[in-house]
């Protein structure tokens, strides 16, 4: 499985979490969001530079 793969699975399993969870844990579960939401642009940019401009 792709990090990117991974990235998202987490992302649902946590966004699925938050139906169920108390106000500290909401804040924790954003807090980690934030984190993967900047991780999968990282990604994205990279991937854009890597295969992008040679075309």
């Amino acid at each position: 499985m792709t990090t990117m793969a991974k990235l998202l699975v987490q992302k649902q399993q946590l966004i699925e979490q938050m139906d169920t969870a108390g106000p500290h844990e909401r804040e924790e579960i954003e807090r980690l969001l934030e984190t993967i939401k900047a991780a999968l642009q990282a990604l994205d940019e990279a991937g854009r530079r890597d295969g992008g401009d040679d075309a």
